[in-house]
């Protein structure tokens, strides 16, 4: 039986767990097992946007990947220094402005209004109230509400991207 080997090697980081289900949802839709892609998710646990690039960093530099992904909020510690760091180690930046939910929420159309803890309660009926679980992205971020989000939010599109053979 002869071994196989996957083409392309993919790391995509997610500051914190929501990302971080939300991305093996994606990795689910978008490849596939056989699909010559090989998609590594991971969480770096929050705090802010230079945690997240500085974890990222540590990351590779024990493996190596073809690309590096790093989906982050730009509400805390993203900055041109935190921007410089992620350009200088290759980490391709998945900017939610100003945050996750904020991103989500305008995928489905819904007015984003408040601050970050006002967002994620407004989010989360649209995931079963636990954002956590990859499962609970399914009903309302399938592939036609990302594949139409592609065109008003960047970060998805960005995102998409790096899954395209």
């Amino acid at each position: 039986m002869p071994i196989w080997k996957a083409r392309r090697t993919l790391l995509i980081v997610g500051e914190g767990r929501d990302e971080e289900a939300f991305l093996n949802h994606v990795k689910q839709l978008y490849a596939p097992r056989g699909c010559g892609l090989t998609v590594t998710i991971k969480n770096a646990r929050g705090k802010g946007a230079l945690h997240v690039i500085d974890w990222t960093a540590r990351q590779i530099a024990n493996a190596d990947y073809d690309a590096v992904a790093a989906l982050l909020d730009t509400d805390a510690d993203w900055n041109s220094k935190t921007e410089r760091l992620a350009r200088t180690k290759r980490i391709k930046v998945l900017k939610s402005e100003p945050c996750f939910e904020a991103m989500m929420l305008r995928l489905l159309g819904v007015t984003t209004i408040g601050d970050a803890k006002t967002l994620k309660k407004q989010f989360a009926p649209y995931v079963n109230h636990d954002a956590t679980l990859r499962t609970h992205y399914a009903t309302n971020f399938g592939t036609v509400c990302l594949q139409a989000g592609r065109t008003k939010e960047p970060t998805i599109d960005a995102l998409l991207k790096l899954f395209d053979k």
